[in-house]
């Protein structure tokens, strides 16, 4: 079996949402995945993007599927600079402890050093223990003190 790894494009965007949607089954949220098809495509392809992604493909002689995908946009923070925000990486559950995660979290880290970006940010819930092994890897620094805020877009539309 090979693994491939590459960046996304806009014809994959329909797997990608499936793997999405596989990430929110997981975190026990599938009804918080509200972006439409469009709307995600536009946003990593249209005019302006806003996202990149890598994928991974496995498969024999062509027939290659995606199995994963680390998708990530340019923060910026007054102190630091410009930063990448990993907002998701996902190995869809049949393909998790064969070193995807790892091949696609070092390729983040060479665009993260390509670009000359400030380092890499990320959240990880509390527990989802497998992925803070996963983390604790790669010697980062788990925050503690900072507390995550949202406003919804119901909340936004509101004022």
């Amino acid at each position: 079996m090979n693994i491939t790894i590459r960046r996304a494009v806009k014809e994959d965007c329909p797997r990608l949402m499936e793997l999405v949607y596989e990430l929110a089954v997981f975190e026990k949220a599938p009804e918080e995945v509200t972006v439409t098809p469009e709307h995600f495509e536009e946003s990593g392809f249209g005019k302006n993007p806003v996202w990149w992604a890598f994928v991974a493909e496995a498969g024999y002689n062509g027939n290659k599927k995606i199995v994963a995908l680390a998708l990530y946009y340019i923060r910026y923070s007054t102190w630091k600079g410009q930063r990448m925000y990993l907002e998701d990486i996902i190995v869809t559950q049949q393909w998790r402890g064969k070193g995807i995660g790892k091949m696609l979290f070092e390729v983040l880290i060479r665009e993260a050093k390509d670009k000359n970006l400030h380092g890499i940010m990320w959240q990880v819930l509390e527990w989802n223990e497998p992925a803070i092994a996963f983390y604790k890897k790669y010697d980062v620094h788990f925050d503690a003190e900072w507390v995550n805020c949202t406003l919804s877009e119901r909340q936004v539309n509101n004022r």
